[in-house]
């Protein structure tokens, strides 16, 4: 298994040289897997894979201001994320 997800997204569209790439809402997702990192099902979301393009380079491309509208799941941006970098969800407080 890659160190990275691959990606799944509601569209597509085609670079200069003819290379299918996501665009539209953009979800993390395992190859072999039948749903993204979030939950969602691929199928009923009707959600396109791209095992050519990996989730890292997706948010690359996000950054770039040549390419269509992409919307990068929150959810799945959360779930690739190290652990030590992630903010914990309570905090200990002390009584008194």
């Amino acid at each position: 298994m890659p160190a990275t997800p691959a990606v799944a997204a509601s569209s597509t569209w085609r670079d200069d040289e003819g290379i299918r790439l996501p665009s539209g809402d953009v979800h993390a997702w395992w190859p072999g897997q039948n749903q993204t990192l979030c939950g969602v099902p691929l199928s009923r979301a009707r959600l396109a894979r791209f095992p050519h393009v990996l989730w890292i380079d997706a948010q690359w491309l996000d950054d770039t201001a040549d390419t269509p509208v992409m919307e990068l799941c929150r959810r799945c941006t959360a779930a690739t994320r190290p652990k030590k970098k992630r903010s914990p969800r309570f905090a200990a407080r002390r009584p008194g």
